[in-house]
């Protein structure tokens, strides 16, 4: 069915002031209407005249007024199929300086309602305590996608979306989709810098703020063309720095000869090793190996992140066990070594999924903090965390003569681009070898 849209005199109520009745802009869609008053008065009698060949110079005005919004009104009607008064209101009518902003009525129609018990987030996601009435603006679709996320189990990505809104939020509060400009996202970008922020970061957040822009395309809450402020010749994410993070050989090994000066460090130092060994293997996948995971001398599992994103059936990695990984997970691990048994003792299936990711978080920033000290001794001046030992996997098994190919599917990427920025220390390296043989001569 097409929505229709005509100007009406509302002559229910006089207004006593002046004797004379509001023009209305009516629009109908499925038997349904609604009257949208734009702040113009006639009596019956004038209203009667508009169709006439002869009238006032003053009426003429109005006549023609009321044509061209007619007209408008038409247009993004035609422009904006299937038709929704949601649109329609949030995208013509409060956009447009002639009518009142108006509190619309399906603001919350993204704001689904589901059976899933969203409790145990409430205190760490205070988006769940937003307003999000408020209609056309960026709450509801970033609440509606976290949702979606801690629904998926996606813990990390659903703070990294609340961050993303905090931080939007903080700069001019809950804006509106359709003021979001080119020059607002260049203002947010110099206030973030201005507050000693990355580059980095603010990539981070304008990637997700760009994520709910595609959301709430979907949802059919805004039409691309018409406030769409990322792109080519537009506002443009910035690129962040790729700072280098594989270590070289040399010092993996004093990382592995050192002699640690009490458990902690030794601990840290041999988990770090594991991840290393272990294909540069996640943190949280580490915690989540169970002795059913391991096939004659394998590892045989799918990564958690793939595992609940992918659409697909997930490709199993393969980790060839090591003397090495061996001796960790004796000195470490599960002496109980039943197939349902974690075989690091941390993990726990009684734990809900947010305290499932706060222990992911301990486990990864107890390797950090003693690497540091280990790597302070050693005399390593470079930050060296848990995905250091990821970059430090790929990039030894790229310089050992191992195709790309090979080492995407070791890390489990289904993206080639993802592993070449793994390797891109690597190839700065080669291309300054590859230099100093111009001079050989």
């Amino acid at each position: 069915m097409i929505a229709t849209a005509r100007i009406i005199l509302d002559n229910r109520r006089m207004k006593k002031k002046t004797n004379k009745y509001p023009l209305k802009l009516q629009v109908t869609f499925q038997r349904v209407s609604r009257l949208y008053p734009f702040g113009m008065e006639l009596t019956e009698p004038d209203y009667k005249k508009l169709s006439a060949p002869r009238i006032s110079e003053e009426l003429v005005n109005i006549r023609d007024k009321l044509k061209i919004l007619h007209r408008e009104a038409d247009i993004f009607i035609e422009n904006n199929k299937p038709f929704s008064f949601f649109v329609f209101e949030t995208s013509f009518i409060n956009t447009n300086e002639l009518f009142k902003p108006k509190v619309v009525k399906d603001a919350a129609v993204y704001i689904k309602k589901d059976d899933f018990d969203y409790s145990i987030y409430e205190k760490r996601f205070k988006i769940f305590k937003e307003d999000h009435g408020q209609p056309g603006t960026i709450s509801g679709v970033f609440f509606e996608y976290i949702k979606q996320l801690l629904r998926q189990q996606r813990i990390g990505t659903a703070l990294k979306y609340q961050d993303a809104f905090n931080s939007i939020k903080s700069f001019k509060g809950n804006i509106r989709f359709t003021d979001i400009t080119v020059n607002y996202l260049i203002d947010y970008e110099q206030w973030m810098l201005g507050k000693g922020r990355t580059k980095t970061t603010v990539a981070i957040l304008l990637r997700c703020l760009r994520c709910i822009f595609n959301e709430a395309f979907e949802l059919k809450i805004i039409k691309k063309e018409n406030c769409y402020p990322f792109g080519k010749r537009r506002y443009q994410i910035p690129i962040s720095r790729n700072i280098k993070k594989a270590l070289h050989k040399e010092q993996i090994k004093a990382i592995y000869l050192d002699v640690p000066e009490c458990d902690l460090e030794r601990k840290a130092k041999d988990l770090w090793l594991f991840l290393y060994f272990a294909n540069g293997m996640n943190p949280k996948d580490v915690l989540y190996l169970k002795y059913k995971n391991i096939e004659e001398d394998y590892f045989v599992f799918t990564r958690a992140k793939t595992d609940r994103t992918s659409r697909q059936e997930p490709k199993p990695i393969i980790v060839y066990i090591t003397e090495d990984m061996k001796r960790i997970m004796e000195n470490w691990g599960n002496k109980d070594k039943k197939p349902e048994n974690y075989i690091f003792p941390y993990m726990n299936d009684n734990l809900n999924p947010l305290k499932r990711d706060d222990l992911v978080r301990l486990f990864t920033h107890f390797i950090n903090d003693y690497m540091k000290k280990v790597t302070a001794r050693l005399g390593i001046t470079q930050k060296v965390t848990t995905i250091v030992s990821r970059h430090s996997f790929s990039t030894q098994l790229k310089r050992s003569g191992a195709s790309t190919e090979f080492i995407q599917e070791a890390l489990g990427h289904s993206d080639k681009k993802t592993t070449e920025n793994y390797l891109d220390s690597f190839m700065k390296d080669i291309k300054k070898e590859y230099a100093g043989f111009l001079t050989t001569f």
